[in-house]
């Protein structure tokens, strides 16, 4: 097999024809979210919508995160909270401050900006793909998760899994020719933008319009986020 024509083509045709899948998949999700509208809410306004918004926004960004005794998410589950929290963070470090992923994001939006030392985006790489070991064994040991567990949450799981280990595997030159590793690697990538408008990978969009909505109550309630 010509592995370097096939790379060609999945970093190619492939990763086009996946992307456009991926923001055809989001807009539309976006657009029925949106066509839902917004109750109208008559009661006189206690507090400020702006206010509850940015409060909203800073106890989900900045505060839960890294203060988890506030709602006891610690003590309730310290191994998803713990893993949880590492496979976010690795992920989000290996997206976007990342060298080589900054540079498709440049390569696609005509922009880049500063990256994180590889060592550090390393060690935070091998970190998600451990939490993400550690979920999917809680998943099928913890009574609870296993039996709300179905296809989709497996799948979802595989399809984020799958681009991190091979992602590791081809920076370190691992068990494969680095041709054939990137390959794979991009292969798993187009599977995944492909399969995430279709499941529920896409909450990474609307938790910002749930933060946001919450705020917006919140805030014309005068209430505490």
């Amino acid at each position: 097999m010509d592995w370097n024509a096939f790379l060609e083509f999945t970093r190619g045709p492939m990763f086009y024809f996946s992307l456009l899948i991926f923001i055809a998949g989001m807009v539309y999700r976006f657009v029925r979210v949106v066509l839902l509208g917004w109750e109208k809410d008559l009661s006189a306004a206690r507090g400020s919508k702006f206010t509850g918004v940015l409060k909203s926004f800073l106890k989900g960004l900045l505060i839960l995160p890294f203060y988890p005794w506030v709602k006891g998410s610690f003590q309730k589950r310290p191994i998803v909270y713990i893993a949880g929290g590492l496979f976010h963070l690795g992920l989000f470090v290996v997206i976007f401050l990342g060298t080589p992923h900054m540079l498709v994001w440049k390569s696609l939006l005509g922009f880049g900006w500063p990256t994180l030392a590889l060592p550090f985006v390393d060690w935070l790489a091998v970190a998600a793909i451990v939490g993400m070991l550690v979920l999917l064994v809680y998943r099928r040991t913890d009574a609870v998760m296993r039996l709300i567990s179905g296809p989709a949450e497996y799948l979802n799981w595989l399809f984020v899994f799958l681009p991190m280990i091979s992602g590791y595997i081809m920076t370190h030159h691992l068990f494969f020719r680095y041709e054939v590793a990137y390959s794979l690697h991009m292969l798993t990538i187009n599977w995944m933008l492909i399969w995430i408008p279709f499941s529920r990978i896409s909450h990474f969009m609307f938790y910002f319009f749930s933060r946001t909505i919450r705020g917006v109550e919140w805030g014309k309630r005068a209430v505490t986020p």
